[in-house]
């Protein structure tokens, strides 16, 4: 069975069977997907994260698919109609859809019409009907009349109801018509009737229709959110008048009043059961497209936040911005502990701020600060400018910094947990100070889903996206690397192999006998065994550890051939890594064995050369126009900087200042067509924008990344 597995596999993704079959047997011997991406290329022939999640996605799809064919298999049996024929086509299917339909027939049904009519006695004339040969119908049809069935018309429409069923449960006329809905159909939505103030935020959806193969996943998200709301009447429909005579041509065989009634039985059957039955497939398919596409988009933008340049171990004092509440103020030293929070009150109504200035100066210089982060949410802007303005006695960086799921952090469980005496406002102050420090570590903390990085995220299937955002995270953080020594349990549970239970296990551990002193260190930690240790060692960094390999990602099952590099050129590993001559002189090639291949040799001489580097790029401050501070300040043809705040698949927004954020449509990118926003653009990426349009109404705002 497997075989057939790695086979299919195989052919949907374009690559060897022997890369799928290696691939899968790692995962099914608990390696995760970053471990064998990074440290098993020689059996996976380099594939990397994304399609090794692929196959494992597409492995998990056939073995649920071999599991529904057991139980139809099963169902079949029991009814005493598993003919050898049936079941060998059921074995060798592995397309859902022709599942289910050669199913079909034989699936337990409620006490349908044609049910009924079967219990009647009018099985046999529904197949005389069908057989279109009776010239008198009406003649045969008094002969089913019995204590159930009083005349003729009833048992022409109990057979009729049975022809209907036949009709819609045929494979050959359910394929006819999903070639029809994917070659024609529409997708309409309608306003209902008194919901007009109540959803005026679908307004371009109150009368709309396009095809629905040129139907974005945006908009059909928009359209069944609408849907679910009770706003929004939506249908997915062909033309039926072309359906059903692709219908007749199937079933209707000549022109007597046998088939005539046939004809009116597919009638029936098409708009009672085979239309809603193909729509609410169609419905499904879309709705999984559209869902795949925006869980794509959102992760792509997870990705890119969490990867998002730190501004490292530096004294940063953190600033939670509020106008009638003041803004609270944390300062951090360089690990993010907490040493010091209070609240300044510098904006109305207070107005306090000479008070403010003195304290901020007062602090900088008492805690040593190097840097100040500082919310883009309420009073953000003014926050800012006053920080910028205030004459420090030495250069102190200003930056703002996202509060997206700052609420959410600081009111949880884990927040409460690190932070037990201190409130929430000061714990979304030390987010706020700790994302400029490292994002990734601090975002790993928050649902990414409250991170405000995607649309329609409540939408789309939540099992999918979770899947999605969960190995999103895990990708990042392994390849970062973590600090053993300083991680947060939260940021270690997603390193390659452990989990929240040995993540706990670690920090007791360093809590109880200090620092780490080498990886090896690791297998002392209870319930850490070897496997475990493969999995993970390698994505963790012991930045004063006796041997500088273990704060490289050079897996120790690695360190003896760096070990024998450094003896054949009489030297020490540590010499191996500040002496780029003596690096220059390694031969890789001379170090393949039948286990290591050039791939991960490489990947040596690479690590060699920066240990243990940060592959996120170097943070920039940035400042918005000091002209702009609210949507009235916008004019047709400004130019602003600005900062991408998310990215979506018709286009990116951008924050120019002010409360809302600007649109860049697709269209608008760039002087080409542009498919992929996520090509031109990065999720807080510094721009410059031309304003095209701005709606006061509706609080819109029209960018152009297209300046000349």
């Amino acid at each position: 069975m497997q075989n057939i597995f790695y086979r299919l596999i195989s052919q949907s993704l374009a690559i060897s069977e022997k890369q799928v079959t290696r691939t899968v047997e790692l995962l099914d011997d608990g390696a995760t997907i970053p471990f064998i991406s990074r440290y098993r290329k020689e059996a996976t022939g380099g594939l990397d994260e994304v399609k090794i999640g692929e196959i494992k996605q597409l492995y998990d799809k056939y073995l649920e698919l071999s599991r529904r064919k057991e139980t139809i298999l099963n169902a079949i049996d029991e009814q005493g109609k598993l003919t050898p024929e049936l079941k060998s086509r059921i074995e060798n299917s592995w397309d859902a859809t022709e599942l289910e339909d050669i199913y079909l027939p034989y699936k337990p049904k409620k006490q349908t019409r044609a049910e009924i009519a079967r219990k009647k006695g009018l099985e046999s004339l529904a197949k005389i009907l069908m057989a279109q040969h009776e010239p008198d119908v009406y003649a045969k049809a008094n002969s089913f009349i019995n204590e159930e069935v009083k005349d003729a018309d009833e048992a022409l429409q109990g057979a009729r109801d049975i022809i209907a069923e036949w009709v819609s449960e045929n494979e050959a006329a359910r394929n006819s018509l999903r070639n029809i809905f994917r070659r024609e159909a529409v997708i309409s939505a309608k306003l209902i009737k008194g919901k007009e103030e109540e959803g005026a935020k679908y307004r371009d959806y109150f009368d709309f229709s396009e095809p629905l193969a040129k139907c974005s996943s945006h908009r059909l998200l928009a359209m069944r959110r609408g849907e679910a709301e009770g706003i929004l009447r939506v249908s997915i429909s062909p033309d039926d008048e072309n359906s059903l005579e692709t219908l007749n041509r199937r079933f209707v065989k000549g022109t007597n009043a046998a088939s005539e009634q046939v004809e009116i039985a597919a009638k029936d059957g098409y708009k009672r059961l085979l239309k809603p039955s193909i729509e609410t497939e169609f419905a499904a398919l879309s709705k999984e497209k559209a869902d795949t596409q925006a869980i794509k988009v959102f992760a792509e933008n997870l990705k890119q936040l969490l990867l998002s340049p730190p501004l490292g171990q530096k004294r940063v004092m953190g600033v939670d911005p509020g106008f009638r509440t003041g803004c609270k103020l944390v300062c951090l030293d360089a690990q993010g502990n907490l040493l010091h929070n209070e609240t300044i009150y510098p904006h109305p109504p207070q107005r306090e701020r000479s008070d403010a200035r003195a304290k901020l100066i007062a602090l900088v210089n008492a805690y040593a600060i190097d840097a100040i982060a500082v919310g883009n949410g309420t009073a953000g802007r003014e926050t800012e400018e006053l920080i910028s303005n205030i004459p420090f006695d030495r250069e102190i960086q200003v930056f703002a910094v996202s509060e997206d799921g700052a609420s959410i952090y600081s009111a949880s469980g884990t927040a409460r947990e690190e932070f037990p005496d201190f409130d929430v406002t000061v714990r979304g102050a030390i987010s706020i100070g700790r994302r400029l420090m490292d994002p990734l570590a601090e975002l790993v903390k928050i649902d990414p889903k409250s991170i405000g990085v995607g649309q329609y995220q409540h939408d789309v299937n939540q099992a999918a996206l979770k899947n999605s955002l969960d190995q999103t995270v895990e990708n990042c953080v392994n390849k970062v690397g973590v600090n053993l020594n300083t991680a947060s349990k939260h940021l270690l549970t997603y390193v390659s192999g452990l989990g929240p239970s040995l993540a706990q296990h670690i920090v007791d551990y360093r809590t109880k006998n200090g620092a780490f002193k080498s990886r090896r260190e690791l297998l002392k930690v209870p319930r850490l065994g070897e496997k475990a240790f493969e999995q993970a060692a390698g994505f963790l960094r012991i930045t004063d550890a006796e041997n500088p390999l273990d704060n490289s990602a050079v897996h120790p099952e690695s360190y003896p051939i760096v070990e024998t590099m450094a003896k054949d050129l009489d030297c020490k590993v540590a010499d191996l890594i500040r002496e780029k001559a003596l690096r220059s002189k390694i031969k890789p090639e001379r170090y393949v064995t039948e286990k290591t291949g050039m791939p991960t040799l490489l990947d040596i001489m690479e690590e060699l050369d920066k240990p243990g580097r940060d592959p996120r790029e170097t943070i920039q401050a940035f400042e918005f126009d000091p002209n702009v501070r609210t949507i009235e300040d916008l004019r047709e043809g400004q130019v602003l900087p600005g900062i991408i705040s998310n990215i979506t698949n018709f286009g990116c927004f951008v924050d120019v200042g002010v409360k809302e954020k600007g649109l860049v449509h697709v269209s608008e990118m760039a002087n080409r067509y542009v498919s992929d926003p996520s090509a031109v653009v990065s999720l807080h990426q510094q721009v410059r924008v031309k304003v095209l349009g701005v709606d006061l109404e509706r609080k819109r705002i029209q960018l152009s990344l297209k300046i000349n």
